[in-house]
């Protein structure tokens, strides 16, 4: 039996990479019967840079940036070349993501992406000609002014006195945006976003309602950033003639992907689209017997773009059998069953702490991967006996 692992990562937990090894271990334990081949997937957010970088045998360059709570952070983009163009490879999350905002100070109304255009202009500093962004586990709803700002564009009050935007709270001081100073080598760039297309900045679905509450928001501060968020909008429409608030993708990273749309004139694509131009990954696929997929939490959200809901997609083109483990098995999970997987599973099989479940989030996938793997197997045996009974009865 071929059993391919395509997980993603957990979230402050383990990257892709240390989830796949983790599920090929547990596999491993059933015996030499079983092949597996390990398929760790980026989404654009942690370890986003890193693998695409090492993908394209380029190099990581190390700087000091400001992170999300205002406070300098060590981050990186990667470098490489490829057909005489020069690429830089941003991850948000390595500068912006929620890993790096401290549990106590968990407030998107006061947390910035001013790093994430910090690391655009050394980019092309460093001569950059195509800059490829990956949008995902952040811990901002700034809607990408924090970036922007960085990059020339500033935000006005009502007397025409400039505003700092230091969160999504602070877009509704902001009466006007000037356009004027912006980086001007932003025009002979080519800017690509992965990005979780579903996401929208504005409205019921908005990235405030949606993904405030993950970020550390009270009930109070998420109709505070929808409100924020909404002014932006017509703020960016007033200044650019572009309405962002529902574009596809616009809400991505807490609506860095308007930002990037509108000031950077960045693409945004679908995160998965656009990762399987660097990653061969439907042909390892097609030839498997088993699909087992992985994510911190399988919820309502999983369907709409993320990891294991694109990889049952593809598998179920080949007729393939997909069965997801995860750390939480979270509300409307069962919506995940039309997404095309089959079966999914938590690891936490008894009350633990996060703690605890961080600490033994590596054995406990081990458990859970052979656990599936030995469920499979009593069904297997079970349709043999059953075609062999069915076979002497016939004669």
């Amino acid at each position: 039996m071929k059993i391919v692992m395509v997980p993603s990562g957990f979230k402050e937990c383990l990257d892709a990479e240390n989830v796949a090894e983790a599920m090929a271990r547990g596999a491993r334990r059933l015996g030499s019967n079983i092949r597996v081949e390990m398929l760790p997937m980026i989404d654009g957010g942690e370890g986003f840079a890193k693998a695409i970088t090492q993908l394209k045998s380029g190099e990581l360059v190390p700087l000091q940036v400001t992170g999300p709570v205002g406070e300098p952070v060590m981050s990186h983009f990667g470098l490489f070349s490829e057909r005489g163009i020069r690429t830089a490879v941003i991850e948000m999350a390595a500068v912006a993501g929620l890993t790096l905002v401290p549990r106590d100070m968990r407030n998107p109304l006061r947390t910035t992406t001013y790093g994430v255009g910090e690391l655009v202009r050394s980019a092309l500093d460093a001569g950059a000609k195509r800059i490829l962004i990956g949008c995902g586990d952040s811990g901002t709803s700034d809607g990408g002014a924090g970036m922007a700002q960085a990059l020339g564009v500033r935000f006005l009050d009502h007397r025409g006195l400039p505003v700092t935007v230091v969160g999504g709270g602070d877009l509704l001081q902001a009466e006007r945006i000037d356009t004027s100073g912006i980086d001007p080598r932003l025009e002979h760039v080519k800017i690509d976003v992965a990005c979780n297309h579903r996401n929208i900045l504005c409205g019921g679905r908005g990235v405030a309602r949606v993904f405030g509450p993950q970020k550390g928001a009270t009930p109070e501060q998420v109709e505070e950033l929808a409100t924020a968020l909404e002014h932006y909008g017509v703020l960016i429409r007033d200044a650019t003639g572009k309405d962002i608030r529902f574009q596809p993708g616009s809400g991505a990273s807490g609506g860095l992907g308007a930002g990037l749309a509108v000031f950077t004139g960045a693409q945004l694509h679908s995160r998965f689209d656009i990762i399987r131009d660097y990653i061969n990954m439907e042909h390892v696929i097609a030839d498997a017997d088993l699909v087992i997929t992985a994510e911190g939490s399988l919820d309502f959200q999983t369907p709409d773009g993320k990891i294991p809901a694109e990889v049952a997609r593809i598998a179920k083109q080949h007729n393939i059998p997909v069965v997801a483990i995860a750390g939480t098995i979270g509300k409307g999970a069962d919506l995940n069953y039309g997404a095309g997987i089959d079966a999914f599973m938590s690891i936490i099989q008894k009350p633990a702490t996060l703690e605890k479940s961080i600490q033994k989030a590596p054995k406990w996938i081990e458990d859970t991967t052979e656990c599936v793997l030995r469920q499979i197997s009593i069904g297997l045996s079970i349709a043999e006996r059953t075609r062999a009974n069915v076979g002497s009865t016939a004669q």
